[in-house]
């Protein structure tokens, strides 16, 4: 085992060390490493691939811990119609897109079902980076671009859970995908109540004895407890732990809660990725390069279109819209974990997983060059536009630009915040009453530490 970590460590730290010098996502160096050190590069195991796959698996439960203790209720709803709006146009327009995509390629419904989810979720670390090195970190499109990433990470847990269902039992049934709907909704808001009115309390309690090292053990103690419960209520791992990390979230310790988990989570992501590399036969790469370009320009064509429509619907100008939509033309870790769940439940045919891993790769790798042709696109779809659609790009701007300042002006004013508005409405109840406001305080506590900073 430790034979087999020190393998790992080594290539996947030269490797991706090589893509940071070549100013590539170090997610790709990753993939390559696993490539190296798979079976099918060399014709032998450097490495014991169970080990590297329960290892991998742990990656994902800290990789989506991370993502919940990063999501921010409040954020999610002052983006609302922008995050909703967009997420939803974005989910499902490439949902349809990817399904008539494997239906065309004469794939069945279960592969094509896998498929269409594998193709509709764009990856929220590479988006970021790339939003980074392209220096617009601080523009206005951001933070809806943010919103709507964090949403489709949400309905791609949910979606883990709907196709492990579905794969389980080979079957597509109407009535009773929606009947799971239902309890996986009822069941994530119980358990999201129950834990803000609960642990947010109890780490108030005992916060004068939590050092780092009491927090990180409490934190994924609590991780690992909700992946059993998870487990244990008939729903996938990844689910619970995403939920306890958006339980955290609201506490005043979820910042040193991330920077604690930091580090675990890149060790643990990092081996998730070289397992997946791992997977890669290169020789199926050269079989399948017509697939792969083919997946790659529908990830690429489907991501501009609904990312731009779904924005543009939800209130962006139309030069955000489109910043949104080029920024978002790759898929990533999510697709991984659908591409895995496939095949190991045995469900998917084998040509789909390197088709999707090199699709993701490709598209990675040109994210940075197709998000510099936005202003040059927008530019000539304005030039060319009619003039009816032209003067609706002008009111959307000017009305987008009004929203901004009176949004400045009411932060500035003295006007009560919503929380103050719901203890208010409840402030005549009795058996509410103490229950509602242990909730706001709770919910509160992260935006207090941030305005005290």
């Amino acid at each position: 085992m430790v034979h087999d970590l020190y393998i790992l460590m080594i290539t996947a730290g030269v490797v991706s060390l090589l893509f940071k010098l070549l100013k590539q996502p170090v997610v790709l160096g990753y993939i390559v490493a696993g490539v190296l050190v798979g079976p099918n590069l060399f014709g032998e195991n450097l490495v014991n691939h169970e080990n590297v796959e329960a290892w991998g698996n742990i990656g994902v439960l800290f990789v989506l811990f991370c993502i919940g203790l990063e999501f921010r209720l409040k954020n999610l709803v002052e983006s609302g119609k922008t995050a909703v709006v967009g997420a939803a146009t974005i989910i499902v327009g490439m949902l349809v897109f990817g399904y008539g995509v494997g239906r065309f390629s004469e794939l069945d419904n279960m592969n094509s079902l896998f498929l269409a989810a594998m193709l509709c979720m764009s990856s929220t670390t590479i988006v970021m980076k790339a939003i980074d090195e392209a220096g617009l970190s601080k523009a206005r499109f951001v933070k809806g671009a943010t919103s709507i990433l964090i949403f489709e990470d949400i309905v791609a847990v949910v979606l883990l859970v709907l196709l492990s269902s579905i794969a389980v039992k080979n079957s597509f049934e109407g009535g009773e995908l929606l009947k799971k709907v239902i309890i996986l909704a009822v069941t994530l808001v119980v358990w999201f109540v129950c834990g803000i009115l609960v642990i947010p309390t109890l780490l108030r309690l005992v916060r004068k004895h939590l050092n780092d090292e009491t927090l990180i053990i409490l934190s994924l103690g609590l991780c690992l407890g909700m992946v059993l419960t998870a487990e244990e209520a008939g729903f996938s791992s990844a689910l619970g732990a995403f939920v306890m990390g958006m339980v955290l979230a609201e506490t005043k310790e979820s910042h040193r809660i991330e920077q604690l988990m930091s580090p675990l989570k890149n060790v643990f992501a990092a081996i998730f990725f070289v397992s997946v590399g791992m997977m890669i036969n290169p020789s199926s790469l050269v079989e399948y390069w017509p697939a792969i370009l083919f997946v790659s320009l529908v990830i690429v064509v489907g991501m501009i279109v609904f990312g731009t429509l779904g924005c543009w619907w939800g209130g962006e100008t139309f030069k955000d819209s489109m910043l949104t939509g080029f920024s978002f033309v790759q898929i990533g870790e999510f697709s991984f974990i659908i591409a895995a769940l496939g095949s190991k439940l045995g469900v998917t045919d084998p040509a789909i997983y390197p088709i999707i891993v090199a699709s993701s790769v490709l598209t990675t790798f040109l994210t940075p060059y197709i998000m510099k042709t936005t202003v040059p696109c927008y530019n000539f779809l304005y030039k060319h536009a009619s003039p009816s659609f032209r003067s609706k790009i002008d009111k959307r701007e000017q009305d987008v630009e009004l929203a901004e300042k009176t949004a400045e002006s009411a932060t500035v004013s003295d006007s009560p915040s919503a929380a103050d508005k719901v203890r208010k409405a409840v402030s005549k109840t009795i058996v509410t009453k103490r229950v509602v406001n242990l909730f706001l305080k709770n919910m509160g506590e992260h935006d207090e530490q941030q305005a005290e900073k």
